[in-house]
């Protein structure tokens, strides 16, 4: 650590004696040019970071941009007591240590200041994860809930990333080989990929869901059999609150993997329904019933009527097939105006006398 001439700093520094038991009469300047080096540089570093922390927050003041803030927060992000192992690495410069003494003092620097540059880089990592990933794509006013989740995990794997580099860093430079290391990283990490595949796969998933949008939280999906509204899509997970009001948790990869139906992408909902008449209605009565029908569609507000078709012959019914459009996608809406429509065909219905079909059987007796 003597990397420059002590002879040259204690010509400065006057000869201080003082009695120690054991030791008698002993000169301690080299021990105040410790504790010289170690306040005049910790008083130093203090200063700067004062200054240039005032001076950014006048500039932000006058700057319409966020950069500003983070690099204010960045240069605020580092720890006093990395300060502190700055300054005492530089104060025991001039002071020939053991060797091992030395190798650790350099450790434990080395390790404070590659901690302390890894966190001021998050800081601008963080930043670009929110500018760009957390954004109102859809023009709502709302950004997207999950964008959050996707730049919390960019943040977490770049964070994971520095460590690694870091830590290999610091081994280089203590003198210990990092060939072999890394190698046996390298295997360990396919053994570990190969074990923990499901966790990857739903990793990498989540991103997919982010990036590829096939859903959004508080959307409404159909995912096979189950049903629900996507309350947080996760990591690993994706959790959503079903009809019945218990949660169901759903892994990323099998979300991925199969058909979603998104209802809430529905700008209107089309609706088609059948409904059967007695055989026994009169072919003038017939075919007014697309008329009649259509008129009591029609008669419903922010309802489109579509058709009204005499379809089949049924086993027991002359089958109409009706399609109408509802102008929302809620569905208590959908349900309000079916209703409606239900009631007005049947008042329809029976001011004209004509009965609607249910199941039933003629039997014929051969006497």
């Amino acid at each position: 650590m003597n990397t420059f001439s002590t002879t040259t700093l204690m010509k400065y520094i006057p000869d201080v004696f003082v009695y120690i038991p054991l030791m008698g009469r002993t000169d301690i300047s080299p021990l105040l040019l410790v504790f010289i080096l170690f306040f005049g540089s910790t008083f130093i570093f203090w200063l700067i970071r004062t200054v240039v922390l005032v001076r950014l927050s006048a500039l932000s003041k006058h700057t319409s941009t966020d950069i500003d803030d983070v690099f204010i927060r960045a240069v605020r992000s580092i720890r006093l007591w990395v300060y502190m192992l700055v300054s005492l690495y530089l104060a025991l410069l001039p002071i020939p240590l053991p060797g091992i003494v030395e190798t650790i003092v350099i450790g434990v620097v080395l390790f404070a200041v590659v901690w302390q540059a890894i966190e001021v880089a998050v800081c601008f990592i963080e930043y670009g994860a929110q500018r760009f990933l957390e954004r109102d794509e859809d023009h709502d006013g709302i950004i997207d809930p999950n964008a959050a989740t996707a730049s919390s995990m960019v943040t977490l794997l770049a964070r994971i990333a520095l460590c690694s580099l870091g830590i290999l860093f610091v081994l280089s430079n203590l003198g210990i080989e990092i060939t072999s290391l890394i190698a046996g990283l390298g295997i360990g990490g396919i053994a570990v990929a190969f074990a923990l595949q499901g966790i990857l796969a739903d990793l990498f998933s989540s991103f997919s869901i982010y990036f590829d949008k096939p859903f959004r939280i508080g959307d409404f999906i159909v995912v096979g059999d189950d049903m629900g509204t996507v309350e947080r899509i996760g990591i690993k997970t994706t959790r959503i609150r079903t009809l019945e009001g218990e949660e169901l948790v759903i892994a990323n990869g099998e979300l991925t993997g199969a058909r979603v139906q998104n209802y809430k992408r529905m700008k209107e909902r089309r609706i088609a329904f059948m409904l059967g008449i007695t055989y026994e209605t009169s072919a003038e009565k017939v075919r007014a019933v697309p008329g009649l029908i259509r008129a009591a569609i029609e008669a419903v507000e922010n309802v489109r009527f579509d058709r009204a078709h005499f379809a089949s012959y049924g086993d027991f019914a002359l089958n109409f097939e009706v399609v109408y459009h509802v102008d929302s996608p809620d569905y208590n809406e959908y349900m309000d105006r079916q209703q409606t429509i239900n009631l007005n065909i049947m008042d329809t219905f029976a001011a004209e006398g004509i009965e609607f079909a249910y199941p039933t059987q003629t039997v014929y007796v051969k006497k």
